[in-house]
């Protein structure tokens, strides 16, 4: 808070500390996030640290508002960015538009899905999907995209032969999680 609250009035030294801090827990948790189809136009390490650079240079606009908001937000931004990426890629998730400088004050979609002590467990079985896997599930939960968009970004022959990727990653994943609470609550 000391920090962010230093930055926001203009400490380049607040500001350098707070992007020190954000900028490898944003690539860890963007790794893996931007589609295989996408990452020849972005790199994963280079959309995290654009999209720091361009939201720190608003910071003074970001209402800080409890725990975590700063990060949220932050996360936020990084994921709306990966969408953008996504649709100028030629593959358009449902038509919302995403404003990457809104402030996000509460959990995200995803942590009210499934819950905030869950999405540990969400992310740990994520990583341990083989990557055709961890994208299909990442294209549909996260980024919203249609069955028909999945088999052409995978290259998969329909729409039916995506959803049935999609269902087995997703069961998958489930049995990662569940083997994920098994371990933290044993």
């Amino acid at each position: 808070m000391a920090l962010l609250t230093r930055a926001r009035a203009g400490d380049a030294q607040a500001l350098n500390d707070l992007f020190a801090r954000y900028l490898p827990l944003l690539r860890r948790w963007a790794s893996g996030r931007l589609p295989r189809h996408v990452r020849d136009i972005a790199d994963t390490p280079d959309l995290v640290q654009e999209t720091l650079v361009h939201v720190f240079k608003k910071i003074e606009g970001f209402e800080h508002r409890g725990e975590g908001a700063f990060y949220a937000y932050l996360r936020q931004a990084v994921m709306n960015r990966i969408r953008n990426e996504v649709r100028n890629a030629g593959y358009r998730p449902a038509r919302v538009e995403f404003d990457d400088q809104a402030a996000h004050d509460g959990p995200s979609p995803l942590e009210t899905a499934i819950g905030r002590e869950s999405i540990e467990r969400y992310e740990a079985a994520l990583q341990a999907l083989r990557e055709d896997e961890r994208e299909l599930v990442i294209a549909r939960l996260e980024l919203g995209l249609t069955y028909a968009e999945m088999a052409q970004a995978a290259g998969k022959p329909s729409a039916d032969a995506a959803r049935m990727a999609v269902t087995r990653a997703i069961a998958r994943l489930i049995e990662g999680m569940a083997d994920e609470a098994g371990t933290t609550s044993g």
